[in-house]
């Protein structure tokens, strides 16, 4: 998941995370895992709302949170590190993402996340 946000302020963090959560399955939404970042502040507000229990990584210990440092990594191939995305178009976001979510990982089996999402879903794609 991706929103574009205005600043690195807890209350736009939580107004983008909020509604981005709330328009996934309840059976989706267990937890999240976050760095300590200032954003993130009001974390128990974010709880509330979407029913997620929220943990945070150890301080310089990203590999608890491989999955989200991964994707980073691969985003940087779209954007350098230090890119100021308020360059870019929500169109030039989006088909980034959606290349990321149909690129097959190894550690899904060379599946997408596409395709795994839209099997827990048990959306068209469901095996």
């Amino acid at each position: 998941m991706i929103s574009r946000l205005s600043d690195r302020k807890a209350n736009s963090f939580n107004n983008a995370a909020i509604t981005a959560y709330l328009a996934l399955p309840q059976n989706l939404r267990q937890t999240l895992t976050l760095d300590n970042g200032k954003e993130f502040s009001k974390f128990k507000e974010l709880e509330s709302n979407t029913g997620l229990k929220v943990y945070f990584a150890d301080a310089y210990a990203a590999w608890q949170r491989g999955t989200n440092e991964n994707t980073n990594g691969l985003l940087r191939f779209y954007f350098p590190k230090g890119t100021d995305l308020r360059r870019f178009s929500d169109a030039k976001l989006t088909k980034a993402i959606e290349r990321l979510n149909h690129r097959p990982r190894k550690c899904l089996g060379y599946r997408t996340p596409h395709e795994i999402f839209c099997e827990a879903c048990g959306g068209a794609l469901a095996i």
